[in-house]
């Protein structure tokens, strides 16, 4: 046994093995632990760049659309169908003799042509700007149908139709013959329906109008983004 401890003792003079102590770690565990359980700084900053550049360029790219959604053109259009909605009921009620639910038919003709005229042209207009087939002509001309359609068709039909229902409900008008409803309700107003004109006029040449302003709009931002980058 003294031998034996002998010969162990040689070999560790001998630097065949260090002894190392119950409760240290040596210096190369020590980094391999560092670098396999945590993350290096220069690798998470490698991942975070891309996501913020993405980030601000989408920012920068709503901003550049937000300058062309002409957003204070869209809401004067919306809001000259309101008015011509409210001329056509003021119209038909006045054919109709109607003097119940006023509160209700004006709300719902101020209500209804503003936002049909705000979809209709951000679909036909504004989202055919972005996409890039649409005209400068082809712009002006879907800004007015706008008007027309949603300006002053829907509104006048709209009108009719509720106060029409409204006079056979409360009778004061006549009742129309069988058959002959639709026939009837023309011929009590047809003299008066002609005032929708002025509100046609007036959709028709502000809906060019700000059609061809719009497209100018557009085409400035689009330059001046293209001379940016």
């Amino acid at each position: 046994m003294a031998a034996l401890g002998r010969e162990v003792g040689a070999d560790l003079r001998g630097g065949g093995v260090v002894p190392v102590g119950a409760g240290e770690v040596p210096e190369d565990i020590k980094m391999t632990t560092y670098t396999h359980g945590q993350s290096s700084p220069s690798l998470g900053d490698a991942k975070l760049r891309p996501m913020v550049i993405e980030i601000i360029e989408k920012k920068i790219e709503y901003l550049r659309k937000d300058k062309t959604l002409n957003i204070y053109g869209t809401v004067v259009f919306g809001t000259a169908s309101s008015f011509s909605g409210m001329l056509a009921n003021f119209i038909f009620r006045h054919c109709f003799k109607v003097k119940h639910d006023a509160v209700k038919t004006y709300a719902s003709l101020t209500t209804l042509p503003f936002l049909s005229t705000v979809v209709a042209y951000k679909l036909l207009v504004t989202d055919a700007l972005y996409s890039g087939n649409i005209s400068k002509e082809n712009c002006a001309l879907r800004s007015s149908l706008v008007g027309i359609v949603c300006g002053v068709i829907y509104p006048t039909g709209l009108a009719f139709s509720k106060n029409g229902r409204l006079a056979v409900k409360y009778h004061t008008v006549p009742l129309p013959p069988k058959g002959r409803v639709l026939l009837h309700w023309v011929m009590l107003s047809q003299t008066q329906v002609k005032g929708m004109a002025i509100p046609l006029i007036f959709q028709l040449f502000f809906g060019v109008y700000n059609g061809l302003r719009h497209y100018a709009i557009f085409e400035s931002t689009l330059e001046k983004t293209v001379h940016e980058d």
